[in-house]
């Protein structure tokens, strides 16, 4: 279904800096609509009664856009049509390492298959049309394509490799099946074993495959951060500045880079702000204050960064940042949404400077109740930057050093203290979700290499900001519902469907536990079972787990729709507008509210559910982009420990093995299903357990055994275990002991390890 217009939307108006008017997405989509067949360029330009060179470059621009945006289709003729008029549909391929795939609907409803026939003429990741061709003989959808949207941009991370006066690369990402062939005039100086960026210029066909220009050597495999260049590619995790953007920070630096008061701000550099980050922070988003408020509670005010002051809709730095979405955090370095001369200079927060942001401020009752709150653009001044690790010393530890050298604001961190209690037994009453997962922290040496895993430390500071998030975070959506009848972005994270709620159901009574709520379980409900499993340490962990992968995956909406884990009816992001886009968006949309106008709140040609969902993409991206990064890290990481034992704990049951995460380090492997016995092991799903067909013997999520680093496969970022016998295990050696290790695997290996075009044994692969 193609969104309506918004009311900003004009019959014609200007597709690009010209100036020359056009038709508005809008029209050109009516148009289309009232056609029965698809209609050529020149048919469409004299509708719209379109003459001369600069009007119509004007209007294909415009009509690129929605192509590339899959709201019109361009078939192979050039003609223009709307996708559902042709049968079609859009969506993106997904490839699989065995040659076979399937294509995603943009609008939804499921993947279809597409078979490896199908795949010869894709590659993993293309924008595709595509139609239902009918059911294959295993009872699945399969599509065929129609068309690929091609992607001049498009480029692709590798492994470049000569042979016979032939390049080849092999992508980095193994849902790609079939190499890209290299022309030698198009090498780019690059040598074997370089990891390489290529550039598509020939889409494979049938019986050829894709072929590509190098247009960027990375370097070597074994260079420090490496990891993450590639996961930045593999992910197409925009990394460079248009240069439309750095013009925009030069043209405009003036406005940008001073922060003034005017009529529209209030002046609260008055009051004693506080930014309380990590240590290592850079950019700061809020401050907060808080005081007594008479004997009927508290005012809690939540300073932001006023980031839509300096970043105009539809402008070439607005446009960046969309296509972001938000900043990615790798464990050794940030691709930020923001320039850096904005995300940690004039928005910071930094303390002793004036400051643009927009305020909530709010009133508490002495239970904890948010009684009103007001938004408003304010001029402020941060009081001090504090570290969550100095906070906690200060008002839990009562740490005399530390309160004497902050006594300007020892009071203020501890009226924080109070309110945060206050708060928190609110949000305990109201009944929320308090997942406790322990969260890794990497050390690296000057290499940039795993140095130790740590456990990162999560203190009552860390607790305080966050319920005073969100506490702002729930203001601003009750206030763009109320105010703007529901449009808006919002954070909504659904319950558990019925078939995970059986599944849930059979699991818990396996142990002993159950979820009250009948059919439609709140968070309260499932908090019950997280007290329930409260006195039981044994199976915490894996009660925690199966209730998480219960539930759903929050995303980003225009429509109003609730947050299950939090317990609120209506949520929204406004914290953090610095490294996220929808709080950029929601800041505009309550800037809207204030002045009863109606500005633009997003770039032109796309609609505020169009960015909300592109914005739950690019969550998903840096999400898996960082994963990969972690996960490459930690089976570097392991590579000198093979034949070393670990304590660890069941984490996945699959019908090939169990995957078992290690005490202290939190590296996964798996031990193959091959590795635990000479015996015949049935799966189970519903239980999340592995059993013996003879032997008997259970492998249970959240079962504890020792395990020996087998193998580590550097290409697959996989780490191999074996079991210990129970023979061995039960002795007293400490985790990490070497009892053996084969002479074959001692040393690093001279590379990341790659997959053999020849079948020939992998590179970085220890056994």
């Amino acid at each position: 279904m193609i969104d309506s217009p918004s009311s900003t939307d004009t019959d014609f108006r200007p597709a690009d800096d010209s100036g020359i008017p056009v038709p508005s997405r809008h029209q050109i989509i009516l148009y289309l609509t009232k056609m029965a067949r698809p209609v050529g360029f020149g048919q469409l330009c004299r509708h719209f009664g379109l003459d001369g060179t600069e009007a119509r470059r004007a209007v294909s621009a415009r009509v690129e856009r929605l192509g590339q945006h899959g709201v019109v289709i361009v078939d192979r003729k050039g003609r223009l049509a709307l996708p559902d008029r042709m049968g079609a549909f859009t969506g993106r391929v997904i490839g699989h390492p065995k040659g076979h795939g399937f294509v995603r609907p943009d609008t939804g409803g499921g993947d279809l298959y597409l078979h490896h026939r199908q795949m010869r003429k894709v590659l993993h990741g293309d924008r595709v049309v595509a139609k239902l061709k009918g059911i294959d003989s295993r009872g699945r959808k399969e599509g065929v394509v129609i068309e690929v949207m091609v992607d001049p941009e498009r480029e692709i991370v590798g492994h470049f490799h000569v042979e016979e006066g032939v390049g080849f690369v092999e992508p980095d990402d193994s849902r790609f099946a079939r190499e890209i062939v290299i022309p030698a005039d198009r090498f780019g100086n690059a040598c074997s074993g370089d990891i390489v960026v290529v550039k598509i210029t020939r889409h494979p066909v049938r019986h050829q495959h894709a072929v590509g220009s190098v247009i960027h050597i990375l370097g070597s495999e074994l260079a420090p951060g490496m990891e993450t260049e590639i996961a930045i590619r593999k992910h197409e995790i925009p990394l460079d500045w248009p240069g439309a953007v750095e013009e925009q920070l030069k043209r405009e630096w003036r406005r940008l880079g001073t922060a003034r008061m005017d009529r529209s701000r209030t002046d609260i550099r008055n009051l004693p702000l506080l930014t309380i980050d990590g240590a290592d922070a850079r950019d700061f988003d809020d401050a907060v204050f808080c005081e007594r408020a008479g004997r009927s509670g508290w005012r809690l005010v939540v300073a932001i960064a006023d980031v839509s002051h300096y970043v105009q809709a539809n402008t070439p730095l607005d446009h960046e940042a969309l296509v972001r979405g938000n900043s990615v955090y790798f464990p050794a370095r940030v691709v930020p949404m923001l320039p850096e001369a904005l995300s940690n200079g004039i928005c910071s927060l930094n303390p002793d400077e004036d400051r643009c942001c927009m305020v909530c401020d709010m009133r508490i009752s002495r239970t904890g109740k948010i009684l009103k709150f007001d938004f408003y653009p304010g001029l402020m001044r941060s009081r001090a930057r504090l570290t969550y690790e100095a906070v906690a010393r200060i008002v839990d530890e009562r740490d005399r050093t530390l309160r004497g050298q902050w006594s300007h604001v020892a009071d203020e961190l501890d009226n924080l203290l109070r309110l945060y209690k206050v708060l928190d037994a609110q949000r305990n009453q109201r009944g929320t979700i308090n997942f406790e997962f322990p969260e890794p922290l990497i050390h690296f040496d000057d290499r940039q290499r795993i140095e130790r895993i740590s456990v990162r430390e999560r203190n009552i500071a860390h607790r305080m900001i966050e319920e005073f998030m969100l506490a702002a975070n729930i203001c601003a959506g009750e206030l763009l519902r109320d105010s703007l009848g529901g449009e808006g972005i919002y954070r909504n994270h659904a319950g558990p469907d019925a078939p995970a709620l059986d599944d849930l159901r059979i699991f818990l009574k396996g142990v002993g536990l159950h979820v009250p709520g009948g059919d439609s379980p709140d968070a309260a409900d499932y908090a019950a079972v997280l007290q329930q499993a409260a006195g039981r340490p044994a199976i915490l962990g894996v009660v925690q787990t199966v209730l998480l992968r219960s539930l759903s995956q929050a995303v980003y909406a225009s429509e109003p729709e609730g947050h299950f884990a939090l317990s609120y009816p209506v949520y929204t992001h406004f914290t953090s507008p610095i490294r996220r886009y929808p709080d950029l968006v929601v800041h505009r949309l309550i800037r809207n509210v204030l002045s009863s106008r109606r500005k633009r709140v997003v770039p032109a040609e796309r609609s505020v559910g169009e960015v909300a969902e592109h914005c739950s993409f690019t969550e998903r991206r840096a999400d898996d982009a960082v994963r990969d990064v972690v996960s490459w890290l930690k089976a570097e990481y392991m590579q000198d420990r093979i034949g070393e034992e670990f304590e660890g704990v069941i984490s996945g049951v699959k019908e090939f093995g169990i995957f078992v995460q290690l005490d202290e380090i939190f590296v996964d492997g798996l031990v193959h299903v091959t590795a635990l016995g000479s015996d015949y092991f049935h799966h189970d799903p519903l239980r999340f357990e592995l059993a013996g067909e003879r032997s008997g013997r259970r492998f249970r999520l959240g079962d504890r055994l020792r395990v020996k680093v087998a193998r580590v496969d550097l290409d697959l970022a996989q780490v191999d275990f074996e079991l210990v016998p129970k023979s061995r295990a039960s002795t007293d050696e400490a985790p990490g002991t070497r009892p053996r290790r084969g002479k074959g695997n001692v040393g690093r290996s001279a590379g990341r390890g790659r997959r053999s075009r020849s079948g020939k044994p992998k590179r970085g692969q220890k056994t």
